[in-house]
């Protein structure tokens, strides 16, 4: 097992912007980077299989995300990048180990063996940054989807080497290296600052005040920018106004658009089912409509197998589409809460064991952070996520302090037998 100095020169060290690193970009504010020695790989072997098994861990992921932020606001609007939020716990789970590592496979839906699951996701990325080409934007500029992932480390923490080789190779991402020690918030600002950029101004203060603090080992970013147009546009003479039924039953008038084309269609029992494609017809939007008061039960019978069947049903078929104008502009929200429900509690208490990815271990997710952005209008749509994982050191254990003052239970017992032998209380010891 190699010193931080050792993995320091091995990587090789480099002083770069915080707006990417790339060269010829200023360095406003500067932090070194230790570059792993081995390159991305860009044609991994994946098989067929392994990337259904990766589409169908995710998509159930999905949907168990989608479930449980819904019960936690069950009348409000939702919109979350779960690809993101998967992409990023897959990098941290690359330094998990036992029962850690058992929970997060599990919560996460994570059915491939290492290193077949990471070459998968490898493979995913890689296709995503492919599509688009010659495509346009929303915006009238070029069809945009980018997927980028960044890693940002204590300065001097013996991180391990095949854990950062693991994200080189599979997930592009060298580790940048920050004073957290020293400089919690001013290492959150950068970090804020590279999410910002990565998605084009639309995801601002990833990571909340009090986030990032002295005992932060480390920070794992995934980052998704989406700029599309319509393959065939709303015409905008055809939006008017019309009433919409909120999910409280009162009714609003919005913006709705209009277009009669031929469009995926699917309609199954108390649903219908509308796909409409993006420019250059890589990627789509797939609206699932229930009856009329009939989203939340709905909702609670949806499956990752029932929505398999829905998509592979969709047919192409000549129909009237109208739907609302609608933008949803989320703010940081923690997802603690919804991953322990889940059952990845483990990840987040001082017995979790990320032994793989420090030396001597000692370490635990302090939080996981996403946020998103999502604008829906006549042109196409454009959408923005992040994701950032907090790994620091396990918390220390305070020295308790208990002054028996108050009447109280007392049990005589055998230990190897684990046998009560006397059992009483004390209600007045005087």
């Amino acid at each position: 097992m190699r010193s931080s100095t050792a993995w320091l020169c091995a990587f090789g060290v480099l002083t770069v912007g915080c707006n990417g690193g790339q060269s010829g970009e200023p360095n406003e504010k500067p932090f070194t980077e230790a570059r792993s020695s081995l390159a991305r790989e860009l044609n991994p072997d994946v098989s067929a299989d392994q990337l259904a098994s990766l589409a169908d861990g995710n998509r159930a992921f999905a949907l168990d995300m989608y479930s449980q932020l819904v019960g936690e606001q069950p009348d409000a609007g939702l919109f979350f990048s779960p690809y993101s939020i998967s992409i990023a716990l897959a990098m941290t789970y690359a330094g998990a180990a036992g029962g850690t590592a058992d929970a997060m496979a599990s919560t996460l839906h994570f059915e491939l063996e290492e290193p077949a699951l990471h070459a998968a996701f490898d493979s995913v990325d890689l296709a995503l940054g492919s599509r688009g080409e010659g495509a346009k934007g929303q915006d009238d500029q070029p069809f945009r989807l980018h997927v980028t992932n960044s890693i940002w480390g204590r300065q001097g923490v013996p991180f391990l080497d095949p854990f950062l080789d693991t994200l080189a190779v599979h997930y592009g991402a060298g580790l940048r290296l920050l004073d957290f020690e020293q400089g919690a918030d001013a290492g959150r600002e950068v970090i804020n600052a590279w999410v910002e950029e990565q998605t084009e101004q639309r995801i601002v203060d990833l990571l909340p005040e009090g986030s990032i603090d002295a005992s932060t080992l480390m920070v794992l970013v995934n980052a998704i920018y989406f700029n599309a147009a319509w393959e065939n546009p709303f015409p905008k003479d055809a939006t008017m106004s019309g009433d919409f039924t909120t999910l409280g039953g009162s009714v609003v008038s919005v913006p709705m658009m209009m277009t009669s084309d031929e469009l995926g269609y699917y309609a199954g029992d108390g649903v219908q089912v509308v796909e409409k494609r993006y420019d250059g017809g890589e990627l789509s939007m797939v609206l699932i409509v229930p009856d009329s008061g009939q989203l939340p039960s709905f909702e609670a019978s949806l499956t990752s197998a029932s929505l398999r069947e829905i998509l592979s049903g969709l047919q192409l078929q000549k129909g009237t589409l109208s739907m609302p104008k609608w933008s949803y502009d989320g703010e940081t929200i923690s997802l603690e809460n919804v991953l322990t429900a889940l059952g990845m509690g483990e990840a987040f208490s001082s017995s979790a064991d990320f032994s793989r990815l420090i030396a001597g271990g000692g370490a635990q997710i302090s939080g996981v952070f996403h946020q998103a952005f999502v604008a829906v209008d006549e042109n196409g749509t454009e959408a923005a996520a992040a994701t950032g994982v907090g790994i620091r050191l396990n918390a220390p254990v305070s020295p308790f302090d208990l002054r028996i003052d108050r009447p109280f239970i007392y049990l005589i017992r055998d230990i190897a037998t684990d046998t009560i032998v006397f059992m009483g209380r004390v209600a007045d010891p005087s």
